[in-house]
């Protein structure tokens, strides 16, 4: 198990929501066509398993994303995802709006995102995290990079670093283990 700053302990222990950004952090960030113009992208069976593991454990998920494609309902649906925000430029707003129905606090939330969009969400979010790779002012905000590129394992690293701050990463793989 990998050792955590502890101020970075200290952030990911409040987390009580998780929001993600799709291209780039649950994908690669590339996109891809076929001939007949259908969008295709690509998930980690890994961090699926990591959302789940935080979801059973009362932390909430949600996906806003600048794209809008079928593709991604399908995956949030798979993935029990009930607070979904597609085609926003302006993510703040649906960031806000989270904020309201679920009744929580900037502190309570980890945003994940990957580019200049996203900076406004990671500049207020509790725990902000990029990716590698993400450009040097998304870095900047952030008070994490993962160790693994997006749409590679990199929210299943950050599910586990959640799950390890509350001290139920454990009890998380022990429940898989029987």
């Amino acid at each position: 198990m990998p050792t955590y700053d502890p101020l970075l302990l200290e952030r990911a222990a409040r987390i009580r929501l998780l929001a993600l950004d799709v291209d780039g952090v649950l994908t690669d960030g590339r996109l891809y066509f076929d001939n007949e113009g259908n969008e295709l992208k690509a998930f980690s069976v890994r961090d699926g398993l990591g959302i789940k593991a935080l979801q059973s454990e009362g932390v909430e998920v949600a996906l806003i994303t600048g794209r809008k494609s079928r593709i991604v309902a399908d995956r949030a649906a798979a993935l029990g995802i009930g607070h979904v925000y597609q085609g926003r430029d302006d993510k703040l707003t649906p960031y806000l709006d989270l904020l309201e129905k679920t009744g929580l606090g900037d502190e309570a939330v980890c945003y994940a995102g990957d580019d200049w969009i996203d900076l406004p969400l990671l500049r207020r979010a509790g725990l902000a995290v990029t990716v590698p790779g993400a450009g040097d002012a998304v870095q900047a905000a952030c008070h994490w990079i993962t160790p693994r590129a997006g749409g590679e394992g990199a929210v299943r690293e950050l599910c586990e670093l959640i799950l390890a701050a509350k001290g139920r990463l454990e009890a998380v793989i022990a429940r898989h283990e029987s």
